[in-house]
């Protein structure tokens, strides 16, 4: 993955990481995937994460890609993507979803892609061949747009799932399911983060069918 010095004087971000003597792009991704993964308080602020000291594959990512804007490097790209969610990808979720008797559910991922390699620094072992095969769309987005257009997105994606599997569930009751996937997910995660590895820069120029960036 290609670095670059981060500057002064050049953004916000810019200014975030330089004041915790984190001088290079390599280092902030480091730095990103080692936060905690949690929600945030506003995900409107681009600089939440180090205001909460943690985040989410959204304000982690959409960080990143302020990072590479503020120093004028149009090669680091914001990637929304939908992927089936299912007990493969993560045991946590089995329970929630036998419950509810769905093999998997369609889940809203940010992640970055640099030229022509895929890149994931949501936890330090977090990885882009985890999610590659289970990817069902994907597009390009801006860093502020990690609320609103992704929620839209996602959403809509999941009432055309619910009509083509003719499931009886109403995007509503979905959604809260979703939700408890992702309450799921969050259990434990500060001490799996201290345990795991560092950060692996997982790449890929595959792409499947369905998404053509």
């Amino acid at each position: 993955m290609k670095n670059f010095a981060i500057n002064k004087n050049k953004g916000i971000i810019s200014e975030e990481f330089l004041n915790k003597n984190i001088l290079d792009f390599h280092s902030a991704c480091k730095y990103v995937s080692e936060l905690p993964y949690k929600r945030n308080s506003d995900k409107n602020n681009i600089k939440c994460i180090f205001d909460d000291l943690g985040g989410t594959c959204s304000t982690k990512h959409a960080a990143l890609k302020k990072l590479a804007l503020e120093n004028h490097q149009s090669n680091v790209k914001l990637i929304l993507g939908i992927f089936k969610m299912d007990a493969e990808y993560t045991f946590k979720i089995k329970n929630t979803l036998e419950k509810f008797s769905l093999n998997h559910i369609p889940e809203a991922h940010n992640y970055l892609k640099i030229d022509d390699e895929y890149f994931d620094f949501t936890k330090p072992n977090s990885e882009y061949s985890q999610f590659k095969n289970k990817l069902l769309i994907g597009k390009e987005i801006e860093y502020n747009e990690i609320m609103t257009e992704k929620v839209l997105f996602h959403k809509r994606f999941l009432e055309n799932w619910l009509s083509d599997e003719n499931l009886s569930y109403s995007l509503d009751e979905i959604w809260e399911i979703r939700e408890q996937c992702i309450r799921d997910l969050q259990k434990s995660d500060e001490t799996e983060i201290q345990n795991s590895s560092s950060v692996c820069f997982a790449n890929s120029t595959d792409v499947i069918d369905d998404y053509k960036l």
